[in-house]
This record gives structure tokens, C-alpha cells and sequence, in this order.
């Protein structure tokens, strides 16, 4: 099968960490265990920038913030960068999206021919970070821990209306799609927005997890004086001086995030059953993947932004025809999903070369090559100066203009509890990856393009609320005149065509 279709499912803020072979023996995920038992799982994949618009851009593109200039929850994806929907709608396949993508500006559709769902987030300027005011909190939307002192049982929230729309969506452009009256092979990626904060679960889910033992965070009574200064920053800009966080308000809040991710598997079972009884299974790649993670309390921290493993770690899986299930341990990164599924899908990757910062992960998946270090970047909340992070081998280095330098050697440290920078026995460690580190990064012209950008971004949004406000929030459309059964149609054709299978 030289054209196999596409089914991407990504989910919101899934701590990569307990995805170290497919989900954690304790999580309650039978379907993403079953999707495990037959793909690739790439064991260590970060993402590119650990806050949603930022790592989604790059997810699409292959390309880092500093390429898309997507710094931040609120600044413009410009139309003019390629995505995979482009390159793989260029190559004939019908491109859709049900769900969350984060988009900024107003091109809500980046080469998706069609969205079936608004986004959950807003698509303007309105929340542009401030370098020039260091530790201002903007409050009406910066996080903060009252997602943990609120975490508890509900049967209907906002993110859970939400995902519920994303999944019946995507199950009917699903049986649309096996209806095959369009003949070009498909892309249809499906975001849903859990486990993301607020930690709020349905009973059924939240039941699953009373008296887990993972609800106490292995790394979580660090003092305020221990953590670094990127840390403290985060820790400021989400109000923590305003909550007296409980152990126990800790456990619920981990119980609420494990239940969400038992809610989002259900969705996931959704579709996965409906493409195996569309027959569809069999000429689908199945990818699976989140934006970013969560801190989950480790070290006081909660949420993304940071580049601790737990906020920029990732789980990765992929199902495609030809590869064996396999494990690999290997870091990777969320830029190398354009190029894999181009290369899947039969492009010339060459072609490619000049648009992506990611590299291909057929020849790891097939068990041969390997991937250059892995790079990432980060600023936005939270932060004062643009920090940058490579994942190179067993180590892990952050920069930042503003903050000593953070060193981890993840093969004997792997909750990163000993910063190794100033250890005189990785001195060689630390100056050969510092090096590599500013041949890639001019760190000074990186923090002026993103003071340049919030401060473009500060004149044009209250300008544009002033008087008349034409939001770029997208707007699903759905024709009426084309749905079920009109006059313009034929009865029999109508029904014999929405049929699948046809003649049984």
C-alpha cells in the first residue's frame, strides 16, 4: 500500500513520563495499551516548546518557535509556513481536523480543507506575555493553582462538552470517510484537550483511581529556596503565595489528571473502533501524540513551561503499515512528525529539508540510524528571557541569558534532582554542549525578536477591541441544504451512497 490514510489523536498536557513503554501499568487505558501493543513507541520524545500554541505550530510545521515565531499562547501562526496538511494535501490526500489546534491570527486552517469543531481557546492577541514588566502576573488569564485546590468530580465541564464534540465529530467524518465518494487518501487529526488542567473528572474515571499509589509525586516537597530561578519565576506567575496546597489536595488533583486520561482513552476507543469497522484499520497510520506535559506537583510544579522531563516530555506512538511494534529509547522530538509522515506517505523528504527543523523516524523505527540532538524552546509566562534546552544522549542542558545554566544527567538522575553545570567532572560536558548550543542559538537576537513581537502585539489588540470586533475564533459551517435528504437529490442514490458497507 503505497498511499496509506492518516489518523493522528493528540491530546493536551500528557506527561510523557508515564508513557515509558506505552501507558503505565497503572493507568486505566485499555485502548492506548492496545494501540501500544502494535506501534512504534518512541520512549523519550520532547516537545519543541512546552506551552499548547507554541508546540502545536511546531508539531505542524517541524519548525521551532524561533522559525514560526509562534513565542507564545498569542502569537500569529503566519499563513506563509508549511504544515503537514500542506505538504500532504499538495500531495493529493484530503486534510481535516477535528479539535484543538491552538491557532493564533486569522487563518484558523492552515492547510486543513476543513475544521469540524471550533477551537477551545481564543484565536487573538489577548494573551500576549510582557518581557518589559519581569513578575507582573496578567491575572484574568495566567494559570494558577486553584486548577489544584478545585480538583474534583463533575459530570459536565467545559473541556469535557468540548471533547465530547471533538470525538462525535470525528466518529461521523470517520464513517464519511468509508463511504469513499472522495477517492484521495485522508488526513484527519483528532485533538482533544484532556488531561489538561482544570483536574476535573467524571465519576466513572475518577473511581478508577481511589487509592492509586501514584498519586503522591515522587519529588514533591521542594522548598521555594531550592529551585531554580526559571522554576521560582513559574511558581510566582501562578499565584502560589495565594494557596496553602494540602497533601491531600495534591492526590486529588493527580487522581483528577489520571481519570481524564481514562475519559480521553474512551474517545480514543471511539475512533479506533469505528476505523476497524469501516475497514479502514488496515490502510491507516494511527500516530498518537501530546503537545506537552505536566509537572503533577514534581518539585512544587505544576502544569508545563519548564523543561524538567515531566513538562516537556512526551508520549509518541505510531502505527503504520510495514513497521513492526517496537521500543525505542532514543530522544526524539515533535518536529520530526512532518517529516516521518511525509516520508509515509511517499513524498520526497528531500523536498523538505529546507522547511523543517525535524528529521524522519522511519530508520530508528526500522531499528537502524539515529537522531541528532533534540532541541527545544521556551518563551513565554513565566519567563524574563528566551530559554533553550538540547537533549543530547543522556544529558540535558537549558540556557537562558537571565538564569545559571541547568545540567542533568538523565540516565542516572532521572527526576533531575542534581544540576551537574557546576561539578567540575562534567566541565567538558557542559562546555561542549554550551558550545553546540550557541552556534545554534544567538541568544540575544532571539529575546529581541520576542520583546519585538509583544510589543507589536500590545498596540494591535487593544486596537482591535476598540469599536467594531471582528473575532478570527472559526466558525464550523455546516449546509443544511447538503445534509440528509433534499429535492435536489435522488433517494436512491442518496441512500445507496451513505451506505457502508454496501450490499450486506
Amino acid at each position: 500500500m503505497s498511499r496509506p490514510n492518516v489518523l493522528i489523536l493528540m491530546v493536551d498536557q500528557l506527561n510523557g513520563t508515564l508513557f515509558p513503554d506505552g501507558p503505565a501499568d497503572f493507568l486505566h487505558a485499555p485502548h492506548m495499551k492496545a494501540l501500544a501493543q502494535r506501534s512504534v513507541r518512541f520512549a523519550n520524545t520532547y516537545t519543541a516548546s512546552p506551552l499548547c500554541a507554541p508546540a502545536r505550530a511546531s508539531f505542524m510545521s517541524g519548525q521551532l518557535p524561533s522559525r514560526t515565531r509562534v513565542y507564545d499562547n498569542a502569537a500569529e501562526f503566519a499563513s506563509d509556513i508549511p504544515t503537514y496538511a500542506h505538504h500532504l494535501r499538495a500531495a493529493g490526500y484530503h486534510t481535516a481536523l477535528s479539535g484543538k489546534m491552538h491557532f493564533v491570527g486569522p487563518d484558523q486552517l492552515h492547510g486543513f480543507e476543513e475544521r469540524l469543531t471550533t477551537d477551545i481557546y481564543p484565536a487573538d492577541f489577548g494573551w500576549t506575555p510582557d518581557y518589559t514588566k519581569p513578575g507582573e502576573r496578567i491575572d484574568w488569564w495566567y494559570h494558577n493553582l486553584g486548577s489544584v485546590t478545585g480538583a474534583g468530580v463533575a459530570e459536565i465541564t467545559n473541556q469535557m462538552e468540548y471533547d465530547d464534540e471533538v470525538a462525535y465529530h470525528a466518529c461521523r467524518k470517520l464513517y464519511d470517510l468509508s463511504r469513499r465518494q472522495d477517492d484521495r487518501p485522508w488526513c484527519l487529526t483528532v485533538s482533544f484537550t484532556h488531561p489538561h488542567d482544570p483536574y476535573v473528572a467524571r465519576r466513572k474515571y475518577w473511581d478508577l483511581y481511589e487509592d492509586c499509589a501514584e498519586l503522591d509525586p515522587k519529588d514533591g516537597d521542594l522548598s521555594f529556596d531550592e529551585l531554580d530561578p526559571h522554576s521560582q519565576r513559574l511558581l510566582e506567575a501562578c499565584d502560589f503565595r495565594a494557596f496553602d496546597i494540602s497533601r491531600e489536595q495534591v492526590r486529588r488533583a493527580r487522581q483528577g489528571y489520571f481519570a481524564n486520561i481514562s475519559y480521553v482513552d474512551d474517545k480514543i476507543g471511539e475512533l479506533l473502533d469505528v476505523l476497524e469497522r469501516t475497514r479502514m484499520t488496515e490502510d491507516t497510520i494511527v500516530l498518537f501524540v501530546s503537545d506537552h506535559g505536566d509537572m503533577l506537583g514534581e518539585k512544587g510544579l505544576w502544569f508545563k513551561m519548564c523543561f524538567f522531563d515531566g513538562s516537556a516530555r512526551v508520549p509518541l506512538m505510531i502505527a503504520a503499515p510495514d513497521w513492526q511494534p517496537a521500543l525505542v529509547e532514543q530522544p526524539v522530538s515533535t518536529l520530526d512528525v512532518t517529516p516521518t509522515l511525509a516520508a509515509l506517505a511517499g513524498i520526497d523528504i528531500a523536498s523538505l529539508a529546507r522547511w523543517t527543523d525535524g528529521e524522519d523516524l522511519a530508520p530508528l523505527a526500522t531499528g537502524s540510524g539515529s537522531r541528532t540532538a533534540v532541541p527545544m524552546e521556551y518563551a513565554a509566562e513565566g519567563s524574563i528571557a528566551p530559554l533553550v534546552a538540547l537533549r543530547d544522549g543522556r544529558f540535558k542542558l537549558t540556557l537562558c541569558e537571565a538564569d545559571p545554566p541547568l545540567l542533568f544527567d538523565l540516565e542516572s538522575d532521572p527526576h533531575e534532582r542534581r544540576n551537574l553545570a557546576e561539578s567540575s567532572d562534567h566541565y567538558e560536558t557542559l562546555a561542549r554542549m554550551t558550545a553546540t548550543m550557541l552556534e545554534r542559538w544567538n541568544l540575544q537576537r532571539f529575546d529581541e525578536a520576542v520583546r519585538e513581537s509583544q510589543a507589536r502585539r500590545w498596540v494591535v489588540y487593544p486596537a482591535l477591541r476598540n469599536g467594531a470586533y471582528f473575532p478570527w475564533d472559526y466558525q464550523p459551517l455546516q449546509k443544511a441544504s447538503e445534509r440528509y435528504m433534499r429535492n435536489h437529490m435522488d433517494l436512491n442514490v442518496l441512500e445507496e451512497n451513505q451506505r457502508f458497507p454496501r450490499g450486506e
